[in-house]
């Protein structure tokens, strides 16, 4: 799954919000007064300063991580946000009369140089984060946030855009410009442009405010990841020799006696131990630790965080003219409403429900067996895994062997040719790295330069959990940006020296999910930078329709070879693998949807006034969630929603995106193959080479022929239909 650390840029503001506010006084005063402004003053000289200094070494140019240091990032954000704030200023008193380009295309041109400095430092906050890292944050998030305040609020920049957008039918425009100028117009009107001054001062404290607490979540947050849980040979029985391997080396890391074990509170580490554990008592207590993240009453609790989050989220909403931070956020979105949503995920969740009692059902006779008369949330996993040995005489133990890291990886590139005649090669050490355990691959297609990729694979201190991609650079034609700098982030444990790293199936489909992250972007091929991301509620479709090649026979052939014999992964098992497709499926579904139905529910709060901890257990009470399982994220660690905005009101879109997903493999295996060179083509044409210059739902209508089926969802999760 992707969550990017948004920083004040240049166009970053413009696209961020949603929603839609009373039309506009139709004035253009503000541009007889612009004549008499007078000419800037020249530009100041640019520091002698690494992360201000235009970026080299090939590719287009590639961020400078071995020349970096912490002690710059003051000094360039400082530059930059006045840089920015001097070429918008420029715009905003232009004496000429606004035009698409000296207005609007000017705008897409500026304050190029504070992304560059802020696409480095959400590396350091997501990947390289320390003490010194973190005060930085908290120092200058507000900052950035204010600088993006600045250009969304400026009356005069405002006017000017109004005055183009409405008169935007006699300009002449294409339909991607048009497009822009109305996104560009929207966008500004739903972050406030048209509030009084008292107003913009008002949400600019909101905003200044927010961003301080985003980063005080994430600090808290990555101190109780940042923790372990100590465990004997004994505790650790049952528990796969891979697995233990790496909790012997965080052991020996954490300086704990020789033959103790170390179970770091990360999902990668903890979810093994959940599944083969035998130890009963040690499964509770791995698993109280990682579900209580952020929930211990501790110097790290994040609930007083959250409190004042949602609190000053329906504050902004309600100054902004919304009901609540959901219908705000959800504007510029596919789904538009929470209404739609909700329906959505209502229509799945009580098959969902059912299907998890069903499952609970199968394992109590195994339960009984070791005496477990009522089966608990840490006890899910491992008798889970007991039910599917039994009943499909498959086990998670049996596939690991198959799905070595470097051949998955090896499998994603090969796919990523096949489908879209892209290929990898690898140059680790060509370019600079933020980190050693980070490899890079040129990317091209048909001989020519199009990417380079950046892999980092696992888990360590300071690097916050889960699993993402990012771009450093996106293609714009305008910018002259053609070789796209994306990166993939994930949190696989790290084996010793020698040893190969084996992960589990759901490992293998993160793998391959922000696998799809990358394609998408290394695909888009758009004029317009603001136009080539996606709206909240389709982001993930592409990473989520990549996750099907995985299992795909000729990805198998290739790449699923046992890591000692060599062997391709028999028929034998993936026929089980193909028979047990649905199983587990209550538990996997219950445990996202009630963590994206208890967003969606806390951000309609119309007053956002809220006990954390308390609202979690009424909602989820009324929900009749099952007992024997806890939400993917409880809200004391939800990053997606209280590290930014991002996905807050939004957790939703997995489940919206899935939709289109399953509809989507669908039409591939309507051919009978899964690799058809048609379909293939008519998706990255119509849906991923075109970014967002197109109406999104529209796209996928255009690509298959009607609104996506909900139908193809339900059964690929063995669903009932009706």
């Amino acid at each position: 799954m992707r969550l990017p650390i948004l920083l004040a840029g240049s166009v970053l503001p413009l696209l961020a919000g949603c929603a839609t506010v009373p039309p506009a006084d139709t004035s253009a005063a503000p541009m007889a007064e612009a004549a008499a402004e007078p000419v800037a003053p020249p530009a100041p000289a640019v520091p002698n300063n690494i992360l201000l200094a235009d970026w080299t070494g090939g590719f287009g140019g590639v961020p400078p991580w071995d020349k970096v240091k912490l002690s710059d990032f003051p000094e360039a954000f400082t530059f930059a946000i006045d840089e920015q704030r001097r070429e918008f200023r420029s715009i905003a008193d232009n004496p000429q009369a606004p035009t698409f380009a000296n207005t609007i295309e000017a705008m897409e041109k500026a304050g190029r140089r504070l992304d560059r400095v802020g696409s480095i430092f959400g590396v350091y906050t997501s990947n390289l984060s320390s003490p010194e890292v973190q005060a930085l944050s908290k120092e200058w998030s507000p900052k950035l946030s204010a600088a993006g305040d600045e250009i969304t609020l400026d009356p005069k920049l405002f006017a000017r855009i109004e005055t183009l957008y409405n008169g935007r039918a006699a300009l002449g425009l294409d339909a991607v410009q048009t497009r822009l100028l109305t996104r560009t117009y929207e966008s500004f009107v739903r972050n406030g442009a048209k509030l009084d001054p008292a107003q913009k001062q008002q949400l600019t404290a909101y905003n200044q405010q927010l961003a301080s607490l985003f980063t005080d979540f994430n600090s808290k947050l990555l101190a109780d990841e940042g923790s372990f849980t100590a465990a004997s040979e004994a505790e650790m029985k049952g528990v796969p020799a891979d697995v233990k391997s790496v909790a012997a080396s965080v052991a020996k890391d954490k300086g704990l006696p020789p033959g103790s074990y170390a179970i770091r509170n990360t999902r990668s580490a903890v979810e093994p131990v959940l599944t083969f554990g035998t130890n009963r008592a040690f499964r509770q207590k791995v698993w109280t630790a990682f579900t209580n993240r952020g929930d211990n009453g501790n110097a790290n609790d994040t609930n007083a965080i959250i409190k004042q989050i949602v609190k000053l989220r329906s504050d902004r909403a309600r100054l902004l003219g919304y009901p609540t931070h959901a219908h705000w956020r959800m504007q510029d979105t596919m789904a538009k409403t929470p209404d739609r949503a909700m329906d959505l995920m209502m229509r799945v969740w009580p098959a969902a429900v059912a299907r998890v009692h069903q499952e609970v059902a199968d394992m109590a006779p195994f339960a009984r067996r070791e005496g477990v008369k009522t089966v608990e949330p840490w006890d899910y996993r491992y008798f889970n895994e007991k039910v599917r040995k039994a009943k499909y005489d498959l086990s998670e133990e049996e596939i690991k062997p198959y799905f070595q890291l470097d051949n998955l990886v090896q499998g994603m590139f090969w796919s990523a040719g096949q489908l879209y005649g892209l290929e990898f090669k690898e140059n680790t050490g060509a370019v600079p790295v933020f980190h050693p355990d980070v490899r890079t691959f040129e990317v091209t297609r048909g001989g020519k330069t199009v990417g380079l990729f950046y892999l980092d694979t696992y888990g360590r201190e300071g690097k916050r959990s889960g699993a993402w991609m990012t771009t450093y650079r996106s293609r714009a034609r305008l910018t002259g940006d053609d070789i796209v700098l994306a990166s993939n982030n994930n949190n696989f444990n790290k084996p010793a020296p020698g040893e190969p790293v084996l992960v589990s199936l759901s490992d293998a489909k993160t793998l391959f999910h922000e696998f799809g992250h990358a394609i998408h972007y290394l695909n888009v091929d758009v004029k317009y930078p603001s136009l080539g991301g996606a709206q909240r509620d389709f982001v993930e479709y592409p990473s989520q329709v990549n996750e099907n090649w995985l299992l795909t026979r000729p990805v198998l052939d290739r790449f699923a070879k046992h890591y000692k014999t060599g062997q391709p992964m028999p028929q034998a098992l993936v026929d089980k693998i193909e028979k047990a497709s649905t199983f587990g499926q209550g538990f996997a579904t219950v445990e996202y949807l009630s963590s994206a139905l208890v967003d969606m529910k806390l951000h309609l709060l119309p007053g956002g006034e809220v006990d954390p901890d308390a609202f979690e257990r009424t909602t989820l009470a009324e929900l009749k969630m099952p007992r024997e399982m806890v939400m993917r994220h409880r809200l004391p660690q939800f990053g997606h929603l209280f590290s930014s905005d991002a996905y807050s009101a939004g957790y939703y879109s997995y489940l919206w995106s899935e939709t289109m997903d399953a509809d989507t493999w669908a039409a591939f295996q309507e051919t009978g193959d899964p690799f058809n060179k048609t379909v293939a083509e008519r998706f990255r044409t119509i849906l991923l080479q075109t970014g967002n210059e197109t109406d999104r739902a529209e796209a996928y209508r255009q690509f298959r022929g009607r609104d996506p089926d909900v139908t193809a969802l339900l059964k690929r999760r063995g669903f009932p239909i009706n």
